[in-house]
């Protein structure tokens, strides 16, 4: 089995988003009985508690459905328990690498490195926050949130083989 860990904040927005995109694309991969993911967050502050009302809306306007998921917090266990550890944005990628048991096997990536215009001139490499802000932030995380868990999952599926 390879396991994935999405990781944001609050695991209120980003996390659960992209677990839900990616849970929906995983439904055509051949792989998918050889795949688990969860998501949680590097905050305690809403632990227990279901994805922001507005990630769940504009998430149904994608055929991506999280309102089932709860928020829980990253423990040093998932180092070990994860394959790969996804994070949204370097200050994630920070939160984990400090409580990051020594002898760790979990790779952490940033979800953007999946996405086809990573390296494009004036991209971020970070899928931005949208919790205080509109739905038009939460518009734009899902569209890069579409196509970067279609980035991970093809490269998932390439080491898999």
């Amino acid at each position: 089995m390879f396991n994935i860990l999405f990781i944001c904040m609050g695991n209120i927005c980003r996390s659960p988003a992209a677990e839900g995109f990616f849970a929906r694309q995983l439904q055509d991969s051949r792989f998918k009985e050889q795949i688990s993911i969860d998501s949680a967050a590097t905050h305690s502050y809403h632990i227990g508690s279901a994805p922001d009302p507005r990630a769940i809306q504009t998430g149904a306007q994608y055929d991506v459905h999280i309102s089932p998921l709860r928020v829980r917090k990253v423990t040093t266990a998932d180092f070990s328990d994860f394959d790969l550890i996804i994070a949204m944005d370097h200050n994630n990628v920070a939160d984990l690498q400090a409580i990051q048991p020594i002898g760790a096997t979990a790779e952490i990536k940033l979800m953007m490195e999946y996405h086809p215009e990573y390296n494009a001139q004036g991209q971020s490499d970070e899928v931005p926050d949208p919790y205080y802000g509109d739905i038009d932030g939460f518009i734009y995380m899902y569209d890069l949130l579409e196509l970067a868990t279609a980035g991970l999952l093809k490269s998932v599926e390439g080491r898999l083989g």
